[in-house]
């Protein structure tokens, strides 16, 4: 194995960006994804998804040109691992980039796989691809590691420098080189998994373990809006006993909670056992969207509004606090939803501009347009300091405030 390492990154989204940077401070680093528009804003600094500062440098080159990828020893990949309409695995980006990465193979070189996958992926279905591609052997020429990504868009609080990172190899030589890469950059450390399986294991749990627990104050939430019972003062009250776990309500959406469970549930069932547990906490997070819908239908009608027509307001389209990422957002099917009541919906959001779509509006509070119904639906920091006499100048009528993640001292419902 080399101990000076030319390192690829395949992918460069919320995940490969900051690896790339990082891993540029100790060697010579490949950016590469297909996204030409991409790669041209990164080689002038400038990540459009708002979430990195990019700081080019002479060990870092981004690019979209296959040929830069031939000198790698070693390869990284990123890329996006999501569902199909039916909540199938779709890992045909991930096939794509085996393939591409396969052409390029050397005597030993070293694969290591980041995407979020079910128990088995990167050795029943990746290392057949590199294998055959590039007519080398599995663990005799190339070799191959998991290291499962831990971003989360938005929260400094949790880079990628500051999360403990798992590793995993396809021999113990590999894995103790995987290991010791990450620990290059990770100054928070790193945790050797014992297999490539346990790795993958480990982190599409991770994230079904979040799915289900928020399922349950999901579930909890509905059951006390029934009661006419405040959920967040149960919450409250409950937390105060030492062990007791904090997870809120809400919308589960994102390319993490909304979407690893249901590789976890294909693994599992191709092997024939049917989780039910998992299953039920899925379809709880599903449905809350259509309960806010149903909710704020009910608050307008108690108002005397007419729904019809209604114009509401939504602040708040990301599928979480804080940064622009939009994918699997759950705020998607609270639009769709209103829109079935054939209600004229608007929808506000610092991070996305208001030329994404005829929805959008810049910021509502400059102008003079009323609204039915609002709902808050993303707590970004921008929208904390609102007030009621803020709402109230942007309500027609009664106002009518939903307060979906709980960040305000009044409003006309809390989830």
């Amino acid at each position: 194995m080399e101990t000076e390492y030319k390192i690829a990154i395949i992918g460069l989204g919320y995940v490969g960006l900051p690896l790339a940077l990082a891993f540029s401070e100790h060697y010579e680093v490949v950016g590469y994804d297909i996204n030409a528009k991409r790669v041209a804003e990164l080689n002038k600094g400038i990540d459009s998804n708002l979430d990195i500062s990019v700081k080019v440098n002479p060990n870092l080159i981004f690019s979209n040109d296959k040929s830069d990828l031939k000198m790698s020893t070693i390869y990284i990949i990123t890329v996006p691992t999501p569902v199909d309409k039916e909540n199938v695995p779709n890992l045909s980006f991930l096939k794509s980039a085996s393939e591409l990465v396969a052409n390029f193979l050397k005597e030993g070189d070293v694969i290591i796989y980041e995407s979020t996958v079910y128990p088995g992926v990167t050795e029943d279905i990746c290392v057949p691809i590199l294998a055959k591609i590039s007519v080398l052997s599995y663990n005799t020429n190339f070799y191959c590691g998991y290291s499962p990504e831990r971003i989360s868009p938005g929260a400094e609080k949790y880079t990628l420098q500051k999360v403990v990172k798992v590793t995993s190899g396809s021999t113990p030589k590999v894995a103790e080189l995987v290991d010791n890469l990450y620990k290059k950059i990770i100054k928070a450390g790193t945790y050797k998994a014992p297999s490539i399986k346990v790795a993958e294991a480990s982190k599409v749990i991770e994230n079904t373990q979040r799915d289900v627990n928020i399922a349950l104050m999901n579930e909890l939430a509905m059951m006390f809006d029934k009661m006419d019972i405040n959920t967040s003062e149960v919450l409250s009250a409950a937390k105060s006993k030492w062990n007791f776990l904090d997870f809120k309500p809400g919308l589960v959406g994102g390319h993490c909670i909304g979407v690893d469970p249901y590789y976890l549930l294909h693994k599992s069932e191709e092997m024939g056992y049917k989780p039910t547990l998992l299953h039920s906490s899925r379809a709880i997070n599903n449905s809350v969207a259509s309960f806010i819908v149903d909710k704020t239908i009910k608050l307008m009608i108690d108002a005397d509004k007419v729904i019809k027509g209604a114009s509401v307001l939504i602040m708040g389209y990301t599928f979480k606090e804080n940064c622009a990422d939009i994918r699997n957002t759950k705020v998607f099917d609270i639009v769709q939803g209103l829109e079935r009541f054939s209600c004229e919906v608007s929808i506000f959001d610092p991070y996305i501009s208001a030329n994404s779509g005829t929805n959008f509006r810049s910021n509502p509070f400059a102008d003079k347009k009323k609204y039915d119904a609002i709902i808050v639906a993303v707590s970004h920091s921008e929208f904390v300091n609102y007030t009621t006499t803020d709402f109230n100048q942007l309500s027609k009528g009664n106002l009518v405030l939903l307060d979906i993640k709980g960040i305000y001292n009044k409003s006309s419902w809390k989830f």
